[in-house]
């Protein structure tokens, strides 16, 4: 009774929070684009934005600098234009003078004021300063040498000053983290800045009723505009609910509840899509499927560092077990019956299809070829699987159908595993303190490079500086991944990541089982909704009929 309370309110405070009608578009409808955020939110603090839902709902309150396009192109934002020295380290970005916060009682009149360089400079040092512990303070912490890195030359002009060259850096700064903050709302708040969120962008904060529903509103004075010149967002309000069963979020779509609806779970898969990956004649028509490249690589991580005491006895430790391993997984197979065909074999390497500079004849992956497998264990030590150590393969409840077809897939080779399921963030905390030998992972696109996904294994982000889970250590990707630090041209950038990537597959740390597909369900009346490799949910340009 509470909670049926609870949504009469909000809807009570969305209607009256709409615009008047008894203006020249009195008889327009107000549109309100209805999600379902199926995990719930920490915080609306773009300094700890780290998971998908947050950066979904970041990206319709904030702005950065830059800003990416559906191709991951970077483009201006707040900054209108920038230049980088000849030497890469110094980046001087010139700000648009008209894009103001959204209005807020703790501004002067209650009106939110003017963006200057002031606030990046107070926005990024917030970033590194370790009394915020922000989420995203490896964005800048390696790559400047303290807060007087950014510099506010005057209100329109800001600058960053790097330690070495950092060829991404433009297109890391696409990252919700990257968002601008005022500093005077932010010091008001203080940690309660996650619940009282202000930022430049198309949709203002209104309502948020923890695990239940959010509220957000039509920026009236947001600064962006459409080709023909129209001020941004079409829509009035968004609204977000916190249902965590996929199924359940499902039939609110079926029932037009929901205009959007991400992923497919596999619960239900078989009921929407083919096994070929078409929509079922049931649902044909009923909405609109969009399917397209996902930078989400699906792999099984090896910890490979012998210097661990987990590893001096691990069967995984042995390179031609790993190659093994790697060659003994029908990933077409698994992608078919297991993925309704939703995802791309991972036969190349590991920065995954769709990133730009992805080129699937360059990198030699592996393929399933159980004699290679078999020779492969045989040289190893281990002819037929003979006296070879079982394996323990850690894995969550969500993916616990998938690793018992890697665990058949293993066990026709000859391989024997054990499977020990776990809640995702304890399989998180072990991974991160490089605590687990053999176990399921997914990396996700913090920003559209290659070198986000190659820095899983350089040596200097091993655990507790970075995110090197597999303890990998090779003097030859280290020198290519620091050679690419200071080479400008994307084209010689890619060919050193191609590479690198190589490397990391002769070395077999990891098998890469498939390259993710970006999955967006939207009703018949939508349109204008964006299509991108990050599948990063942007409203501005959202029309709904």
């Amino acid at each position: 009774m509470n909670k049926l309370i609870g949504y009469v309110c909000v809807l009570f405070l969305l209607v009256q929070a709409l615009p008047s009608c008894n203006s020249s578009d009195s008889n327009k409808q107000k549109t309100v684009f209805n999600i379902n955020l199926d995990e719930g939110l920490t915080s609306l603090d773009p300094a700890f934005c780290r998971n998908h839902n947050t950066i979904w709902m970041d990206n319709q309150l904030y702005n950065g600098l830059v800003q990416i396009d559906d191709s991951l192109k970077t483009s201006p934002c707040i900054a209108k234009s920038w230049e980088i020295s000849p030497d890469g380290k110094i980046y001087t970005f010139h700000l648009r003078d008209e894009v103001s916060f959204q209005d807020d009682a703790h501004f002067k009149n209650g009106i939110g004021r003017q963006v200057t360089a002031a606030d990046f400079a107070y926005s990024f040092s917030r970033l590194i300063d370790p009394k915020v512990m922000s989420s995203g303070s490896w964005i800048f912490s390696d790559k400047v040498a303290g807060k007087q890195a950014f510099e506010a030359v005057d209100d329109s002009t800001f600058r960053i000053t790097l330690k070495q060259p950092f060829a991404p850096f433009i297109s890391m700064l696409t990252a919700q983290y990257c968002s601008v903050v005022p500093k005077e709302v932010v010091e008001f708040y203080g940690k309660d800045f996650r619940s009282h969120p202000v930022g430049t962008g198309p949709f203002k904060f209104k309502y948020w009723k923890e695990g239940e529903v959010m509220v957000l509103l039509k920026n009236e004075k947001y600064w962006e505009r459409d080709n023909k010149g129209k001020q941004l967002p079409y829509l009035d309000a968004v609204r977000a609910t916190f249902i965590d069963d996929k199924q359940t979020s499902f039939m609110e779509f079926i029932k037009k509840k929901l205009d959007f609806f991400n992923d497919i779970d596999g619960s239900y898969r078989d009921d929407i899509l083919t096994k070929s990956g078409q929509i079922t004649r049931k649902y044909k028509g009923q909405f609109v499927i969009s399917t397209g490249p996902y930078l989400n690589t699906m792999y099984l991580g090896m910890l490979v560092d012998t210097t661990l005491p987990i590893v001096k006895h691990s069967p995984l430790r042995i390179l031609k077990v790993r190659q093994a391993i790697n060659y003994a997984i029908d990933k077409q197979k698994l992608i078919k019956y297991l993925r309704n065909s939703l995802g791309t074999p991972g036969n190349q390497g590991f920065i995954p299809k769709g990133m730009p500079g992805f080129n699937e004849t360059a990198i030699k992956g592996y393929t399933y070829n159980p004699a290679k497998a078999a020779r492969l264990l045989a040289e190893a030590g281990y002819p037929n699987g003979a006296n070879m150590p079982s394996i323990t393969l850690t894995t969550t409840v969500a993916y616990h159908n998938l690793i018992e077809y890697i665990q058949a897939e293993l066990d026709r080779a000859n391989i024997k595993t054990k499977i020990e399921v776990t809640q995702g963030a304890s399989l998180r905390e072990m991974v991160a303190k490089n605590g687990i030998n053999f176990f399921n992972g997914a990396w996700i696109a913090d920003y559209p490079d290659g070198e986000n996904y190659l820095s899983l294994f350089y040596s200097k982000n091993k655990i507790p500086f970075g995110p090197n889970y597999t303890g990998f250590n090779s003097p030859e990707f280290d020198k290519l991944f620091e050679q690419a630090y200071h080479v400008k041209s994307d084209e010689q950038r890619f060919a050193l990541y191609r590479q690198m990537d190589n490397v990391i597959m002769a070395n077999a740390p990891v098998v890469v089982l498939y390259y993710d597909k970006r999955v967006n369900l939207y009703q018949n009346n939508i349109s204008g909704y964006s299509l991108n490799a990050q599948n990063l949910l942007t409203l501005k340009r959202v029309k709904k009929l």
